[in-house]
């Protein structure tokens, strides 16, 4: 009899423990009330508590709070569904109470009750839920750090995460140790978010250390504190760097084929911005033929609108060269005024075709969002994608100037037109076929700055002058020069721009130009032989 007594108490001591610890994770009355009514940090403590626990009483509650399906009566809570309710705590199904009181919920509690809900669907969710959840646990941890948000960011760090989501809860977690009264832990949460090396810190950290009143805690928030600053600074310096090198890649492409119009072949073409312009265009219409045409493929409609935007702008060119400029040779003052006019002609049509507000060319998506390094460093996709495509051009144009057949007949006619033509080269097809492709280089520039701004009429007038400066500064006929020329003045335009603001930023750069010109006219490369003496 002994031991059955003795298995038979066992068993009750088992199923006691296993209610008690049941028990703990359910929802009690006392829980439900203190949820729904009573002082806001006292239902913020409550709501971090339950959003913890494995309960789907509570899970429930929480998702109802935030639908305001949730009313009050007296001690008893219900959830409205349909056209009945539920007790919040027992689940019994029964109707609505005449009585029954709506739950007032403020901006804090609603904010708390959003980081439940993300620190609530963390555990099992796609990856990208994952990040975005933990986004949200971690912004409402940086506003306002409360210990009671502990437990829920260390059970949903204790899940199967994805690595940025994980690291954007440790950040959480730190933040919110900031607030503990154990000077060890805020200790390590300082030298935690210290080396984070985010921007997002820096507030916290400026905060912390007005309040903070142990000295090694502090000086850890200093030190903390410090480390971002420099690593802003880096990330100041490198985001001018890199956004230098972004303007002086359109500087590149828009200039490149004025080098061949007016640097090879000495015509001042005021047209060549309308020339971008109807690239832009073209890249535009070949967007809408997907969008309504081949849905399914827009996101590579970039890939055919470069040779459209090349084709439109070389038939342009062409006829442009063959119709006026032909007849212009020899005369810069004329071809200025001719195409001066020819740009104005441009301009009205494309405002008479397409009318005169901007048009809308979308990204696909592959040159959507960008890379962000330092914290503070984002490098856009679309811009890295178009400096690559600066240096694609660039080496193209090179290796076609100077290694093919078409090429040696351009330099030939450009340096010396009548022996050129006694060796019975056909001078008036190689001037076309010139200034047919910087045309047709000047659209390709249009497509790629549609990706990055409007496109309108007057899209062209908005980079020929730089244009030519970057041909001038550079060396007339000297493509390398158009390079350096191009870089730098896009790398001092910026850095100019972050300590003088845009206005004397460009004021600064067409001081500078003069002066270099007034001490070198030839540019930085100056033309050698044969060109150079005639």
């Amino acid at each position: 009899m002994r031991p059955n007594l003795f298995h038979g108490l066992v068993r009750l001591l088992l199923v006691l423990c296993l209610a008690a610890g049941t028990s703990a994770h359910a929802l009690t009355p006392a829980d439900a009330l203190a949820l729904v009514d009573g002082d806001t940090d006292v239902r913020i403590d409550t709501l971090n508590k339950l959003a913890a626990e494995p309960d789907e009483k509570a899970s429930a509650l929480i998702k109802a709070m935030s639908a305001e399906t949730v009313r009050v009566q007296g001690e008893r809570v219900f959830i409205v569904v349909d056209d009945g309710a539920v007790d919040a705590v027992t689940g019994e199904k029964l109707p609505l109470p005449d009585d029954a009181g709506d739950v007032m919920i403020n901006n804090r509690l609603r904010s708390a009750m959003e980081s439940a809900l993300a620190g609530m669907e963390l555990v099992g969710a796609p990856p990208e839920r994952q990040r975005e959840a933990a986004r949200t646990l971690q912004r409402s941890a940086f506003e306002e750090p409360d210990i009671s948000q502990l437990a829920l960011i260390d059970k949903a760090l204790a899940g199967n995460l994805d690595a940025q989501a994980r690291q954007s809860l440790e950040l959480a977690q730190a933040a919110v140790l900031l607030a503990s009264e154990d000077p060890v832990q805020r200790l390590a949460a300082a030298q935690k978010l210290g080396e984070a090396k985010q921007p997002i810190v820096r507030p916290l950290l400026l905060q912390q250390i007005e309040k903070e009143t142990d000295a090694g805690v502090k000086a850890a928030l200093v030190d903390s504190l410090k480390g971002i600053d420099r690593m802003l600074a880096v990330g100041n310096v490198l985001a001018q760097a890199f956004t230098g090198i972004s303007l002086g890649s359109i500087l590149l492409l828009a200039a490149l084929g004025l080098a061949i119009t007016y640097g090879l072949m000495g015509v001042i073409n005021m047209a060549h911005g309308e020339l971008i312009m109807i690239g832009a265009y073209a890249t535009w219409m070949v967007q809408t033929f997907f969008r309504q045409s081949l849905p399914e493929y827009f996101d590579w409609y970039l890939l055919a609108a470069l040779p459209i935007a090349f084709t439109a702008s070389a038939l342009v060119g062409a006829a442009m060269e063959r119709t006026v400029i032909r007849f212009l040779y020899g005369r810069p003052l004329e071809t200025l005024l001719a195409t001066w006019g020819i740009s104005l002609v441009l301009m009205q049509s494309v405002r008479s075709l397409f009318g005169a507000q901007n048009v809308g060319v979308e990204n696909p998506s592959w040159m959507s969002g960008g890379i962000t390094l330092l914290g503070n460093l984002n490098l856009p996709w679309n811009r890295i994608i178009i400096i690559g495509f600066a240096v694609a051009v660039l080496v193209g144009v090179t290796l076609m100037i100077t290694k093919t057949r078409l090429g040696l007949f351009v330099r030939g006619v450009t340096q010396n037109r009548p022996i050129a033509s006694c060796m019975g080269v056909n001078t008036a097809r190689i001037d076309t076929y010139a200034f047919a492709l910087g045309s047709g280089i000047a659209g390709m520039a249009g497509c790629a700055l549609s990706q990055i701004g409007n496109v309108g009429p007057d899209l062209g007038q908005n980079y020929i002058v730089d244009s030519f400066m970057v041909v001038v500064l550079g060396g007339v006929g000297q493509i390398a020069g158009t390079v350096y020329a191009a870089l730098g003045l896009g790398m001092l335009n910026k850095f100019i721009e972050g300590w003088a603001g845009a206005v004397l930023a460009k004021i600064a750069v067409l001081v500078f130009i003069i002066v270099f010109i007034q001490k070198r006219p030839q540019g930085i490369f100056a033309m050698k032989g044969r060109s150079a003496e005639a």
